[in-house]
């Protein structure tokens, strides 16, 4: 079974730092582009950072260049998106997917979300 399971949310204060973990099982993990999603009460889903499958390029948002950075590491098969500068606009549900073609996102494999809150 596919599996996606995100870590790492929390409850911040703007200004302040954290760090979302995405581990993966039952795919190829370095055949798949993968990234970050957000959906904030009242809104639609949006795209906030994505990695290619060899990670030689990333996506990202323009509301959040500058101050999150996305990474992948193959050998412990995991996601990560490191948050800084976290502004009350940030808080959402954030969700990793992952998707086959580096030219797309990412869209195949859906994990639960964690819940990121920011305090202003």
């Amino acid at each position: 079974d596919v599996q996606l399971q995100a870590s790492g949310g929390g409850l911040v204060q703007a200004g302040g730092s954290l760090r979302l973990s995405c581990v993966v099982s039952g795919f190829i993990f370095e055949d798949y582009t993968i990234g970050w999603f957000r959906q904030a009460p009242g809104r639609e889903r949006e795209r906030v950072s994505c990695i290619t499958s060899k990670g030689g390029s990333t996506y990202y948002a323009d509301a959040v260049k500058g101050r999150f950075t996305v990474s992948r590491d193959s050998t412990k098969k995991t996601l990560f998106l490191q948050m800084n500068s976290l502004k009350s606009e940030d808080t959402a549900v954030y969700y990793c997917a992952g998707g086959y073609s580096d030219y797309a996102p990412p869209n195949d494999y859906w994990g639960q979300g964690t819940q990121v809150t920011v305090s202003s």
